[in-house]
Formats: C-alpha cells, structure tokens, sequence
C-alpha cells in the first residue's frame, strides 16, 4: 500500500526531481518519525483493544528468528552429509 502511494507521487516527476524526493525521507529524523508513527499505530490497534494477537506476533516471530539463526548451521550439516555420500562415507 505504501509502495503504491510512493509511485503513484513519483510517477509525474522527471528523473532529476526523484533524488529530491527521496532525500528528506533518509534522514534520521524522519526514520525515528516513521518509527514512531508505526509503534503508535500498533499500539492503537492491538494493544489497546486487549486483543491476543501481539503474543501471536512474538510467538511467530521467535519461530522464525530460532529457525533463520539455525539456519547455516543445519545448511553446513547438510552439505557435509552431501559431502560424505558422494565420497562414499557414511
């Protein structure tokens, strides 16, 4: 939704004026603004109205936090049993 309301306002400018747009919306402060915006909107929307899905979001995200960080260590078993098979090791 976001993206779509990016290029819809980018969409009439000459490619020299792009560089302009996109350059206030780099700077720190407008990130910690964006941050901010989006904390307080979370918080209007689930935490506010005592809905369950917050423990939803920290459940799933621990899920697939465990499972990116296990990720190249299970990558480098795998390919060392690939490895082994290949040479005939068992």
């Amino acid at each position: 939704m976001a993206m779509r309301k990016v290029y819809s306002e980018i969409k009439g400018m000459k490619l020299k004026e792009v560089p302009g747009y996109f350059k206030p919306m780099l700077s720190m402060g407008y990130l910690k603004k964006s941050v901010q915006r989006g904390l307080d909107n979370y918080h209007a929307k689930y935490i506010e109205t005592d809905s369950i899905e917050p423990l939803y979001h920290v459940c799933f995200g621990g899920m697939i936090f465990s499972y990116l960080v296990a990720l190249p260590n299970e990558r480098r078993h795998l390919e060392h049993k690939q490895h082994a098979e290949q040479h005939g090791h068992h």
